[in-house]
């Protein structure tokens, strides 16, 4: 599995509408694309600015091709993302998915 990801940033002023916006654009299409195990947005305050991360799961570099086309390390754009855009960061990182940690934590107080 590989892991796709994203960063950008927008106004402060911008994090409720750049949130829904992304929503409907880039975390719609990754979730309807063949191959794609899952979409996440983070996002964060950061002074006068805010910071959005995208993470993806991919089951193959062939299905991220179908979403992004075939240059990887470009990223996917839609036409509001300049408006909010701060800059208009052309890569992205891809990650090779090893594993998954999970269980309750393992802290004392579990």
């Amino acid at each position: 599995m590989i892991a796709r990801t994203w960063i950008g940033r927008t106004r402060s002023e911008d994090f409720e509408s750049y949130t829904q916006y992304v929503q409907q654009t880039g975390i719609d299409a990754l979730r309807q694309t063949p191959g794609n195990r899952g979409a996440w947005l983070l996002r964060r305050l950061d002074g006068s600015e805010a910071e959005f991360e995208v993470i993806s799961l991919w089951e193959s570099r062939e299905s991220i091709v179908a979403f992004a086309g075939d240059d990887l390390e470009k990223a996917v754009y839609y036409p509001e993302d300049e408006r909010y855009l701060l800059a208009m960061a052309p890569q992205v990182t891809h990650y090779e998915m090893l594993g998954e940690l999970s269980g309750s934590g393992g802290g004392e107080d579990d």
